[in-house]
């Protein structure tokens, strides 16, 4: 069974990523207390580098054993390695350098310079071997702790995008992305059965431009036309939002939380 969202909406942008932070880093430590390890897959865009800005800041980042988390990507664009528009190296200046994690740990998705230069496809191929080889993956994907999305303001999600082929895969748990309408246009994305195989999937929405996508998501629109629709987690679904993205929310649907 799918389990119902929880809708939790935070008074502004700032106090959603320092709520998300503290909320992120607790349960880092419990799945590292329950297991020894904890799996975490990034989002970039503007909420989620606010919020590795938070992790950064926050006293609490101490109580962590960053050696002992494997940091993913739901998506890439697909740049030359150490491009400033690719998410792992936004990432890398908001939070990573800052902290010490294993390198063999953190896995980006392949660059446009890499060994698959020129083949997206090849390169989605090739993180797609890289997640089904992690230990802990049972199947094609590593049961991931927290997978963070943001949600963009036509609905989609890591980079899967309303009506494009990628929302519609159903095998494939990477793919590579062409024509995206919005820049650039070639990118690497998890599909939606890898995004479904996390314990927990927390979509982060901060602003009025989410307003109505966070609306059309929790209204229940299909996933084809509204990727962030089709976006769980097998044990909890959380919807982060600010006041402003949570102003046109159905809301004797969705009550918000304070979970």
């Amino acid at each position: 069974m799918t389990p119902t969202p929880q809708v939790v909406v935070h008074r502004d942008k700032d106090e959603l990523a320092q709520a998300v932070a503290a909320r992120l880093l607790t349960k880092i430590v419990e799945a590292q207390a329950a297991r020894g390890s904890a799996s975490v897959v990034l989002t970039g865009g503007r909420n989620g580098n606010a919020l590795l800005a938070a992790l950064a800041a926050s006293p609490a980042r101490s109580s962590v054993d960053w050696s002992r988390l494997d940091v993913w990507w739901g998506d890439e664009r697909y740049l030359p390695d150490g491009d400033p528009e690719r998410n792992v190296t936004q990432a890398t200046e908001a939070l990573l350098a800052a902290v010490p994690l294993d390198p063999a740990r953190v896995h980006p998705m392949p660059a446009s310079d890499g060994p698959h230069a020129g083949d997206v496809d090849a390169a989605a191929e090739a993180y797609a071997a890289e997640l089904a080889a992690h230990p802990e993956a049972h199947g094609r994907v590593p049961a991931f702790d927290v997978l963070l999305l943001g949600v963009g303001p036509d609905t989609h999600v890591a980079s899967l995008f309303p009506e494009h082929p990628g929302v519609r895969e159903t095998e494939r748990a990477v793919v590579g992305v062409h024509g995206a309408p919005k820049p650039p246009p070639t990118r690497v994305s998890l599909t939606l059965p890898a995004i479904r195989a996390a314990r927990e999937v927390w979509l982060l929405a901060a602003g009025a431009d989410k307003a109505r996508a966070a609306a059309i998501a929790l209204s229940g629109a299909g996933e084809i036309q509204a990727p962030a629709a089709g976006a769980y987690g097998t044990a909890r679904t959380l919807w982060l939002l600010d006041g402003p993205a949570a102003a046109e929310l159905p809301r004797g649907l969705y009550p918000p939380s304070s979970a």
